[in-house]
């Protein structure tokens, strides 16, 4: 659709001398493809908007790409042509195939992006999911687009709650994976109930930071154990990195001490009445009542936020970089951000999501009342089994997969990252609405029709497609680049998952309504380019989403 916007905002700066153009959509497409408000000319014409958006209409020439304008109160609308535009996207999908969609804006650009990164305390529940997926769908993009992806996971191996895990393990041997969850739980209740246990954990942490063998040994096997298990479970679902992160790292290398000499620097970095490392941040409209960041303990010991600063000086060093992070971060991200800007650095760009909720309120790990990934996992598979079961004789193991995961990854990427996920099982596994499972099987039904077909004529008349709905396919194809390129520039999969649905739900309203294997040759082969395009554009949409396609349903 780029040529053709191009064509209309060239015209209008030539006649406004606007330096930007906003094109709006008209509601219904019998109203234009795309319409233009004259309200913002009216001040400086001294005209009404009615009379300069004729004045406009009457400069308008048609050309092959734009076929002619109408009036309609106020604004301009434009028609495309319809037949050139039909031409021009169908062409182009099955040409570049696998590749439509991407503007290779990313060619030759590096960039790393860091998501997922859960404590490595348990097995993740549900609500931890929605970042590994939010940031696998990003990468994905980002790769669809030419851009060369580092993706990377910061291990917290040395935080509290993994200190809790060592004391709630002591005396155990062989601690599994599984066994994890009901430690976590058990030893927050413990400390709980007896608050001196706290003391114990913080010894912990002073004897880890103080490089204390055993206790550091204590720590590897437990993080490691947890890791490995969280990591398998998550490449179940295709998610993969390239490099795993581990703060422990910026303990052993002294990288901390370097920051808070960097820090020093900045003369905003002092110590408190509580004997600990702080730095000051006022000026930065962080909306706190005391704006500082405390970096260490009493005891000299690191926090969070002086690891993680160190951190993002050596993602810097790889270049730009993105992070996802859940919405309950947005004041510490700020705070980290205003302490790069202190260094004259540049932030990472922040993907902040919102959480997925039970019916009865937010997941926690510490309490135990969560759905785990692998649970919900095996239910989805279980459910797409059986849905199979009912179609075919022959289980297909690969596909009952393949609806499940995409049917988990879709029910959490089709909402905006701002807004709350509402678990609920039975509509994130439907087989019907806006789930997966419903783009999926628009694809299987193509790829049936297809297979039907056996032969497609590379050179179907495409003026053949007259249909309203013909025209309502070809541009939501011809609208996808577009589509994937905003994805890209703001970072939101949820406007490609919208997209799919539009365009699976059109298509199977044209397939309710128009005959495609019995109309007559020459417009059975037009419809049967048209349908090809279709599929091409949900197959790689999906995979954007990390959903893969099922030739049979």
């Amino acid at each position: 659709m780029d040529e053709f916007k191009s064509a209309i905002t060239d015209f209008l700066k030539k006649e406004t001398k606007l330096e930007s153009i906003e094109l709006e959509v008209p509601p219904n497409p019998e109203m234009g493809d795309y319409a233009f408000p004259c309200f913002m000319l009216a001040k400086g014409w001294k005209k009404s908007p009615n009379d300069i958006a004729q004045e406009l209409s009457g400069k308008f020439k048609s050309n092959d790409l734009v076929s002619s304008v109408k009036v309609i109160g106020p604004y301009l609308n434009f028609f495309i042509n319809k037949l050139r535009i039909t031409e021009s996207a169908i062409t182009q999908v099955l040409k570049q195939k696998n590749k439509y969609g991407s503007s290779g804006i990313g060619k030759g650009k590096k960039i790393l992006v860091e998501h997922t990164s859960i404590n490595p305390n348990a097995s993740p529940h549900v609500g931890r999911a929605r970042n590994a997926i939010i940031g696998d769908s990003i990468v994905r993009i980002l790769k669809f687009q030419g851009y060369k992806v580092d993706t990377h996971y910061f291990v917290n191996d040395v935080g509290k709650q993994i200190a809790m895990l060592v004391l709630g393990a002591e005396g155990k041997k062989n601690v599994s994976f599984g066994d994890l969850l009901k430690i976590y739980i058990d030893i927050n209740k413990k400390i709980e109930e007896n608050p001196e246990l706290e003391k114990r954990v913080l010894e912990l942490l002073n004897e880890l930071e103080k490089n204390d063998k055993d206790v550091k040994k204590k720590f590897e096997k437990i993080v490691r154990t947890c890791v490995e298990g969280q990591v398998k479970i998550l490449s179940e679902l295709g998610i993969k990195y390239d490099s795993f992160d581990y703060e422990s790292k910026y303990l052993w290398s002294r990288k901390t001490d370097e920051a808070l000499k960097r820090l020093e620097k900045t003369g905003k970095l002092f110590i408190d009445g509580f004997n600990r490392w702080v730095l000051d941040q006022k000026g930065y409209g962080l909306g706190m009542k005391i704006p500082i960041l405390v970096l260490t303990r009493a005891d000299g010991t690191s926090l969070y936020p002086l690891r993680d600063i160190a951190y993002n000086f050596d993602k810097l060093e790889k270049g730009d970089s993105i992070v996802v992070l859940g919405e309950d971060q947005k004041l510490y991200q700020d705070q980290i951000a205003a302490v790069l800007k202190e260094l004259e650095l540049k932030p990472p760009g922040v993907v902040h999501y919102s959480f997925i909720l039970l019916q009865e309120g937010k997941m926690s790990t510490r309490k135990g009342n969560v759905v785990l990934l692998e649970d919900f996992m095996k239910e989805a598979v279980n459910k797409a089994t059986d849905e199979l079961r009912k179609r075919y004789d022959k289980l297909d193991e690969k596909a009952a997969k393949a609806i499940a995961y995409g049917a988990i990854k879709y029910g959490i990427l089709k909402v905006s990252p701002e807004k709350n996920v509402i678990f609920d099982w039975k509509q994130a596994l439907s087989f019907e609405g806006e789930t997966a499972p419903y783009i999926q099987y628009a694809y299987a039904r193509i790829s049936s029709i297809l297979k039907k077909a056996k032969k497609i004529s590379p050179k179907a008349d495409l003026s053949m497609l007259k249909e309203k709905e013909e025209a309502e396919l070809v541009k939501l194809v011809s609208s996808f680049p577009e589509i994937v390129g905003k994805a890209t520039t703001d970072l939101r999969p949820h406007l490609v998952a919208s997209y799919l649905y539009t365009i699976a739900q059109k298509f199977n309203e044209y397939y309710h309504i128009h005959q495609i294997l019995k109309s007559d040759e020459k417009t059975k082969n037009a419809r049967l380019s048209l349908i090809t395009s279709v599929r091409q554009v949900i197959k790689n949409g999906l995979g954007l989403l990390g959903i893969d396609v099922l030739e049979r349903m």
